[in-house]
């Protein structure tokens, strides 16, 4: 752990900032923030104090912020205990992540009030990993037709006052809602979610292309896990990924394992939407970091093997992906650069949520959240607000 008293410097790497590639400069970090990013051959006898991590054939990168994160190391966001948080954050620090959104599910009211009490107490008390900026609330407004591994019996029909009763035992933590925008009220339930600066996101629905259009105009911005569970794209019917390829000012969240979208349909992605409206994540479960077997979900028993997550009937269940792991399928699979790979997993998220004046870049006077890749684009260290939270072994 740094000592944030003290100046710390990272040397020898190849930083990425993530839309510049700088050679031969170091960044220079103090109480918790990105103080300079200046000459590498400058004199550092001349300073006190420092602490000096070297990056010599690495990349230094922002930190990675994951917006779609349900579980990982054993722990699951719906297991209501602020220990479970921790751990997820914890877990997903190994990987790079330096601050996310723990996402629930469509499970009871009880349960998610339960699950949204852990989560803000997790943040009150610290992680000591990963940063929770928020909460992902995915479901219960989702369509039965599109459910995927999400519970139908505790789908609920919109309600302002239901919402704000989860609202509230969040500690107005909510920042994210995934639900589907043609279920009965839904164009107003937007409208009225927008008025009150939610970000809202279409997930888990059916909906045509014509009711996308009408929750776009009501205040929709954002697209859950694009082309998973949602109706695709039909030459007739564009559908809603047809609106998420066209529409410029939708963001969309791609889940970049290889398994939920085949590598060319990323690379389509990318060339439809471009660098900056895509979004890394990673919809991770509880067996994240963990050998494969059998998990639960949402009391529903997933299987995990070969790097899947699936229900008994095979439908996917979440992911075992890691956002590092996105970031090299991203580079390797659909061949994007790195500098706009890394962009998809650190500004694009900090840009949609609103707190790119201190996330998801290296600049001066941003919080230091970076994070160190081996050649492998695998992390080796994570800093999260200038501390050490996680360090590779050496072997």
């Amino acid at each position: 752990m740094i000592n944030q008293d003290h100046k710390t410097v990272i040397l020898n790497g190849t930083i990425i900032t993530p839309f510049q590639l700088l050679q031969d400069k170091m960044v220079m970090i103090e109480k918790g923030k990105i103080v300079t990013i200046t000459d590498s051959k400058k004199n550092l006898s001349t300073l006190k104090n420092i602490e000096v991590i070297e990056a010599q054939d690495k990349f230094v990168v922002p930190g990675f912020i994951d917006l779609h994160v349900h579980g990982g190391g054993g722990a699951d966001i719906m297991d209501g205990e602020a220990e479970a948080v921790k751990q997820v954050a914890t877990t997903h620090s190994q990987y790079g992540t330096t601050a996310f959104l723990p996402t629930t599910m469509t499970m009871s009211k009880e349960k998610i009030i339960k699950s949204l009490r852990s989560i803000q107490q997790a943040k009150t008390k610290g992680t000591g990993a990963a940063e929770i900026l928020g909460v992902h609330l995915e479901g219960p407004y989702i369509n039965k037709e599109k459910k995927g591994a999400q519970k139908e019996e505790d789908i609920t029909e919109f309600s302002t006052e239901k919402f704000l009763e989860l609202h509230q035992a969040s500690g107005h933590l909510i920042h994210l809602v995934t639900l589907a925008p043609e279920l009965p009220g839904a164009i107003e339930f937007i409208r009225w979610l927008h008025q009150k600066d939610f970000i809202i996101s279409a997930g888990h629905t059916n909906a045509t292309y014509q009711q996308m259009q009408d929750a776009i105009h009501a205040g929709l911005a954002h697209i859950s896990h694009l082309f998973n569970a949602m109706r695709g794209l039909h030459h007739r019917e564009p559908g809603v990924v047809g609106a998420a390829l066209t529409e410029p000012e939708l963001t969309a969240e791609v889940i970049a394992d290889g398994i939920h979208i085949h590598p060319i349909i990323l690379k389509m992605i990318h060339q439809l939407k471009g660098a900056r409206k895509v979004i890394l994540v990673t919809d991770a479960m509880r067996a994240t970091g963990l050998p494969e077997g059998i998990y639960d979900l949402g009391g529903q028993e997933v299987i995990v093997k070969e790097e899947q997550a699936r229900l008994q009937d095979s439908t996917l269940a979440g992911s075992v992906l890691t956002m590092d792991k996105a970031v090299y399928n991203m580079v390797t699979k659909a061949g994007v650069s790195i500098l706009e790979a890394i962009q998809m997993a650190s500004y694009n998220p900090a840009k949609l949520l609103g707190v790119d004046n201190k996330k998801g870049t290296l600049e001066p006077g941003k919080d230091a959240d970076i994070v160190i890749l081996n050649k492998n684009l695998e992390a080796e260290l994570t800093m999260v607000s200038g501390n050490i939270v996680y360090k590779r072994e050496a072997k």
